[in-house]
């Protein structure tokens, strides 16, 4: 036989049914339907704890955009070609093999008397234009071409770095018109060669940039011999392109600074996942 539940536990029942009855009610008397009843839980809730709902808030709605990367094809695509450059400039097919004699030598370390350390800086120098590695070498892909007219060469390289040691490297550069000025550089026969070196201006292109004038006095076939070199490195997110232009007929910057502009526009091109037009981009 079932027997009846106390007084106390009938109580009991009676007020957890009356609760749920008005809060029943409370739904159904609420013109925003079934949702109104989380809905006003939730300001229950943000009321409690204003924190929590700033909190909430502050919450970014979606993932941060991470630096477009530079690919193997992008890095060849974002080359210069014939069509960006004015003049009479062919180009090669053998521009990463390029090494030019007057760039060899060992620098004099006794025009240093008070900064021995910046001779190393300079050797560096010589030894980063003669090798194609001005910049260090790249940790991502990269990509080379050049063009001849006649005694004048102008290359041009597109690389991905990492951000820290690239800047680390542009800072570098912007330091050497005042480390190396002049120095002088003895190659293996003895002969003595003389080497200036001035900042350049470079394009405001790209998201940071450095030029250098380099001119190397030396000699050539016995003859004497003037060897000017342009060079600017435009920094665009994570990659970088370098354009040296130059040659014993003289200084090119103009052809170096019309490099530098159009292989910018190449490179923002790549990197926006985009192919570089055939024809030049018009400058305004």
């Amino acid at each position: 036989m079932s027997r009846r539940p106390s007084r106390p536990a009938r109580l009991v029942a009676s007020a957890l049914t009356a609760g749920a009855l008005l809060t029943a009610a409370a739904c159904s008397d609420d013109a925003g339907g079934p949702g109104a009843a989380s809905d006003t839980a939730a300001e229950r809730a943000r009321a409690a704890s204003p924190a929590a709902e700033r909190s909430v808030a502050a919450q970014p709605t979606g993932s941060p955009k991470t630096a477009p990367t530079l690919t193997e094809s992008g890095a060849k695509a974002a080359l210069l070609t014939e069509g960006d450059l004015e003049g009479d400039w062919n180009q090669v097919q053998d521009a990463d093999k390029w090494r030019d004699q007057m760039l060899v030598g060992e620098v004099d370390v006794s025009d240093f008397l008070t900064a021995k350390t910046d001779a190393s800086d300079c050797q560096e120098l010589l030894d980063g234009l003669y090798g194609e590695k001005l910049l260090g070498e790249p940790s991502g892909p990269s990509a080379v071409t050049g063009f001849e007219q006649g005694d004048s060469r102008l290359l041009d390289q597109v690389a991905g770095y990492d951000r820290g040691g690239l800047d680390d490297r542009l800072e570098w550069m912007a330091s050497l018109p005042q480390k190396c000025d002049q120095f002088t550089a003895t190659d293996s026969e003895g002969e003595k060669r003389t080497v200036q070196v001035t900042e350049a201006s470079v394009p405001e292109v790209g998201d940071a940039r450095a030029g250098l004038r380099v001119t190397v006095q030396g000699s050539t076939g016995g003859d004497p011999a003037t060897l000017s070199l342009d060079v600017a490195v435009v920094r665009v997110g994570t990659s970088a392109l370098t354009v040296t232009g130059g040659g014993l007929d003289g200084d090119q910057a103009d052809a170096v600074e019309q490099g530098v502009r159009q292989g910018t526009d190449r490179l923002k091109t790549v990197l926006d996942g985009g192919t570089p037009s055939p024809q030049p981009t018009p400058e305004t």
